[in-house]
């Protein structure tokens, strides 16, 4: 029986087989200083256990950015979602060859997270066969053991965005469904979901500007019937200015009710910042930075079983790679960076996924490269914070 709590491990997943396109070309941020300087924090830490696994790595291809797929688990059983594409060395953001097809596919593990086996595509791969979206028929149970949801966006800027989802743990998937929001318009999202009830969801997603018609701006929904139709609980936040976008939320509900989201913004910023609300969505207040100067990369938020919360996130300044940080008092303060893995060979990584495995590590799933340049695979980390994270 899987956890009916879904704000993380209930995300992004689409098994299609497309050439590169906008929703998949996620930037780097070269403009941004912190790509190319060096880390200068005083403090960090390290933590308590930390298990490195490859979940894809094949010669000659790039594994990219869970963050846009998914990450689920049913006891033993996880299914992670990503893009499989060519590696290509290049001066521009991303190492991949343009020219050829990229494929959404995802892997699964039934023992835990200790081995993994890539699966097939899935009958809706290519999109240009794919049929057209239709509106859902039948409410869903999101409390259903053996169901998920993902959303998957067209434009990176302008969407449309749909609905697909699975009844048999990601064997099988239905869609695309056609999906709206009363008042938002321009819906380019990925998914993050925290069910409330049987047919009662809430949903975090982007939208693109109305400044600029680019990505992106951050909004709460509802659906109280299903998913038969959402309503716009509000924004999060003012609507970035023209150059600037806030993007890619991951979202928990804490015991008390206070829903916590982390969001990736860009320039000046290249921060992750943190919102809280406690009405379900209808206002929200900003909390703090968790952390900035990173390089652009999204966050992937978790609750810990003891009620800490902990943000994972991809660090592209020098030196490259995975980190989080850990607050025992929902975000008002936060410790020292903990290092996941500093042994990157450049900045193109990160966009995780995490969640909390029963045994009570943290598994955070990325996109990573090395030792050599070449080197491009997906790769998971199961973990456990330091023993003393307070400040």
């Amino acid at each position: 029986m899987p956890r009916r709590y879904f704000p993380t491990a209930f995300a992004t997943f689409a098994a299609l087989t497309t050439l590169i396109t906008a929703q998949d070309t996620v930037r780097l941020d070269p403009g941004d200083p912190a790509t190319k300087a060096s880390a200068t924090s005083a403090a960090t830490l390290k933590p308590a256990t930390q298990e490195n696994v490859i979940i894809y790595k094949e010669p000659g291809r790039y594994g990219g950015w869970p963050a846009n797929q998914g990450l689920w688990q049913w006891g033993d059983e996880l299914v992670a979602g990503f893009t499989a594409t060519y590696y290509k060395e290049t001066t521009t953001d991303h190492r991949i060859d343009r020219t050829k097809p990229s494929h959404r596919v995802q892997a699964r593990s039934l023992d835990g997270g200790k081995t993994w086996k890539v699966e097939p595509d899935q009958p809706y791969s290519d999109r240009k066969n794919e049929p057209k979206a239709v509106p859902l028929k039948e409410p869903l149970d999101f409390t259903a053991p053996d169901f998920a949801l993902m959303f998957r966006f067209g434009s990176l800027h302008t969407g449309p965005s749909w609905i697909y989802t699975t009844h048999d743990r990601c064997k099988t998937w239905q869609g695309p469904f056609t999906f709206a929001v009363e008042g938002v318009d321009k819906i380019c999202t990925r998914t993050d979901l925290i069910v409330l009830g049987k047919q009662d969801c809430l949903m975090f997603g982007s939208c693109g500007k109305a400044s600029d018609n680019k990505e992106g701006r951050v909004f709460c929904a509802r659906t109280t019937d299903g998913g038969l139709t959402w309503k716009l609980q509000n924004y999060i936040g003012e609507e970035p200015p023209p150059g600037g976008f806030a993007i890619m939320p991951s979202s928990v509900r804490t015991k008390g009710g206070a829903l916590l989201t982390t969001i990736r913004r860009g320039k000046p910023e290249y921060c992750i910042e943190l919102w809280r609300s406690d009405d379900l969505g209808k206002t929200w207040t900003k909390v703090n930075d968790v952390t900035s100067n990173i390089g652009g990369n999204p966050p992937a938020t978790v609750l810990l079983p003891d009620g800490r919360l902990c943000v994972t996130y991809g660090f592209r300044r020098k030196p490259s790679g995975m980190r989080a940080r850990i607050s025992s008092d929902e975000g008002k303060t936060w410790t020292p960076e903990v290092i996941l893995r500093d042994d990157g060979f450049d900045g193109d990584l990160g966009y995780p996924r995490s969640l909390v495995r029963p045994d009570g590590r943290i598994l955070t799933v990325y996109y990573f490269n090395g030792p050599r340049g070449e080197d491009r695979a997906i790769e998971g980390t199961f973990w456990t914070p330091p023993v003393a994270t307070d400040r």
